[in-house]
């Protein structure tokens, strides 16, 4: 007996449960980067530290405030939103929210990388180790899964 089809309420009810579970989990690593962004600023050494690694604290900083802001608003809206039938409108947008706010997240993350080596290792090397790990980022969150998107057929979801 084939299996029924799940109905699109149902199944949008479930994406959108999906969705914000996926973003629990990226906005805990936000608020923990974002913290040891802020536990830096008021550290001896940052007040030594060259403008050159003030301004890229501060653009770790700044993406980690898009990432967080990007990574809740989805739940934010589902709050507004979820009593008003507009789930499909909701999920479109979460996707897009939540896929800048990953970007957002990889970004604070390679600054945050590129700025700790920076002072630990110096110039040459830690431009080499956080283009690495912006490298490592884009593979692993955008390529690989979409180049497996486009090697499958699509199914409805």
């Amino acid at each position: 007996m084939p299996a029924q089809e799940e109905p699109d309420w149902q199944r949008s009810t479930r994406n959108v449960a999906e969705l914000l579970q996926e973003l629990r989990v990226a906005q805990a690593g936000v608020q923990i980067l974002f913290g040891f962004l802020l536990a830096v600023a008021f550290s001896d050494r940052y007040a030594r530290a060259s403008a050159t690694l003030h301004l890229l604290h501060l653009a770790a900083v700044l993406l980690a405030v898009a990432a967080s802001a990007l990574l809740t608003a989805p739940a934010a809206w589902h709050r507004l939103l979820f009593r008003h039938r507009r789930r499909e409108e909701l999920l479109r947008s979460s996707n897009v929210m939540a896929l800048a706010g990953l970007a957002c997240l990889a970004g604070a993350m390679t600054a945050t990388v590129l700025l700790l080596t920076y002072v630990v290792i110096g110039g040459g090397w830690a431009v080499a180790i956080g283009a690495a790990a912006a490298v490592l980022f884009g593979l692993l969150w955008f390529v690989l899964p979409l180049s497996q998107r486009h090697s499958r057929p699509r199914n409805r979801e």
